[in-house]
């Protein structure tokens, strides 16, 4: 912990940096998840309390109640179906598949891409000021009069610190980013079953509501 209070004293200039990017980081991956919460559908819950309401009420009362609760498939898939049911089938399927490709994913892909640069900018800004304090150090090597690599062995520890920083920071986000990319691509399957039940639900409600 000494050393690492040295590099941070000492060297402030090379960790700021690399402090910085790791707190706009952590930021970053905190909103994600709680946009990725915001973004849930409990559908135990919501299929049951829109099917009564489906039948009940009919479409246009459903699409209001869908808009009412919480999640992207309750406020984004559900409506878009609900909207295009008058054409049939065919296409309440093609409005899923256009509000999953052209917003949902889109809104959950969001934040993705800078959490990734973050993690591959940390390890070359890391490795760069490393490289730089170890030209600084090994410089002041060839100027020192006596002492050697021995009187500088404490500054070539310190460089180091900054290359470890880097990859604290790198390594987190990395695995972040493939977690919330696992995640999505599961969601995104929640979605389509969802529709296919959406569907179905609507298929059901029909004879009633003609009988």
């Amino acid at each position: 912990m000494g050393a690492f209070f040295d590099f941070v004293t000492r060297e402030w200039y090379f960790a700021l940096p690399l402090f910085a990017m790791s707190l706009t980081a952590l930021t970053l991956v905190i909103w994600r998840i709680l946009l990725n919460l915001d973004a849930r559908t409990d559908l135990n819950q919501f299929l049951p309390k829109f099917q009564a309401v489906l039948n009940e009420h009919g479409p246009a009362q459903a699409k209001l109640f869908c808009e009412t609760q919480p999640g992207l498939i309750a406020k984004k898939l559900f409506p878009a179906a609900l909207d295009t049911q008058a054409q049939g089938t065919a296409a309440m399927r093609r409005s899923m598949a256009n509000i999953i490709e052209l917003e949902i994913l889109p809104d959950l892909n969001f934040l993705l891409a800078p959490i990734l640069a973050i993690a591959k900018v940390a390890t070359m800004v890391g490795l760069l000021l490393t490289v730089i304090s170890m030209i600084n150090t090994f410089t002041a090597i060839q100027a020192a009069a006596a002492g050697g690599v021995t009187s500088q062995a404490g500054a070539i520890g310190l460089a180091l610190f900054a290359t470890a920083l880097g990859l604290v920071t790198a390594i987190p986000l990395v695995f972040a980013h493939v977690l919330f990319k696992d995640w999505i691509a599961r969601y995104e399957l929640k979605m389509k079953s969802a529709g296919q039940k959406l569907l179905v639900l609507l298929q059901d409600a029909r004879p009633r509501a003609e009988a």
